[in-house]
């Protein structure tokens, strides 16, 4: 019998905590309304991330702490990070603890001021002092830049954002070469009928507010070092790939050296965060393609710059760039 038939939770994915009424008939049968699964993991904090918010006012009723912590934060830290509103309403409604401080210093109370529903617990004390005028400027734009971008798949996507310069800029410095037209229209039709290493070197590029992107939309060689140690001198650049097998693998280079490697864009907030990158990683969650843009400072007024047509299609110089 597993950690997860003992505990009365057989069966359960993710989906399942959206049930009410199969969570509540479990829950009568003496399901274990303090553990799911085994390492500690708890119902209430699943059912705040994935379940409705009937379920989580089931739950919350049942716990002994509405407040007890996961893996160092709340449920109700959790649904605002992920963005579950009505839980996060049914969570204080329970007597959640709008005042806890997390990551970053941060209660969730004033964090959620920065996100999709802004006035949310305004009105708490908990979320008290307000946003600061530069924190409210990170909110705004982040809002604005993932309205702006829509939603796409981007599964096997390379980009690399980089500040301050244009796309004519990034060509020089990478001595990129037009790329052939006939072979760029066939690609597109159909990139996946090429072997990667056939097409690796083809890149867009574009200029945006800010500065440049280059993208492609159906592999990792944008996100190759070699390239950003060249495109960062003098500047910042973030590099992403949406590895479908690993998920988003992110970089920072900064004229020319590597400042950070196999990082998570869109995944945070994290513990080590200080208060400024938790806000900027919970303004961005879930949106890695946002988070990259933003990290270099750019301001895209739509998706083109990511998913094409770009500006320039252009290709790369014989060389290894994997080479820093």
């Amino acid at each position: 019998m597993t950690g997860r038939d003992a505990n009365g939770w057989a069966g359960m994915d993710y989906r399942g905590w959206q049930d009410h009424a199969d969570v509540a008939r479990r829950l009568d049968a003496g399901a274990d309304p303090e553990r799911w699964g085994v390492g500690g993991f708890r119902p209430l904090h699943r059912a705040a991330v994935f379940g409705s918010h009937e379920t989580v006012a089931e739950l919350a009723r049942r716990v002994a702490d509405v407040d007890a912590l996961e893996n160092g934060t709340t449920a109700l830290w959790d649904a605002v990070v992920a963005g579950c509103m009505e839980n996060a309403r049914a969570l204080v409604a329970a007597g959640a603890d709008a005042g806890w401080v997390g990551h970053g210093g941060w209660t969730p109370g004033r964090l959620s001021l920065a996100g999709p529903e802004p006035d949310l617990f305004a009105a708490l004390p908990e979320a008290r002092p307000g946003l600061t005028e530069a924190e409210r400027a990170v909110a705004e734009e982040g809002r604005r830049l993932i309205t702006a971008l829509g939603d796409f798949y981007y599964d096997g996507l390379g980009l690399a954002c980089v500040a301050g310069i244009d796309a004519e800029e990034a060509i020089r410095r990478l001595e990129a070469t037009p790329a052939d037209a006939e072979l760029m229209a066939d690609l597109l039709a159909d990139p996946y009928e090429y072997d990667l290493d056939e097409t690796l070197r083809l890149v867009g590029v574009t200029t945006v507010p800010g500065g440049a992107v280059l993208t492609q939309p159906w592999g990792y060689g944008p996100s190759m070092p070699g390239i950003h140690t060249r495109l960062s001198a003098g500047t910042v650049s973030y590099g992403l790939y949406a590895n479908p097998k690993s998920g988003n693998q992110g970089s920072i280079h900064r004229d020319g050296v590597c400042e950070g490697w196999d990082l998570h864009p869109g995944g945070g907030p994290y513990a080590e965060e200080g208060p400024a990158e938790v806000l900027f990683s919970y303004v961005h969650c879930h949106s890695a393609v946002a988070y990259s843009l933003a990290y270099a400072g750019l301001r895209p007024t739509d998706a083109r710059a990511v998913l094409g047509p770009p500006d320039h299609w252009v290709e790369l110089p014989d060389r290894d760039y994997w080479a820093t």
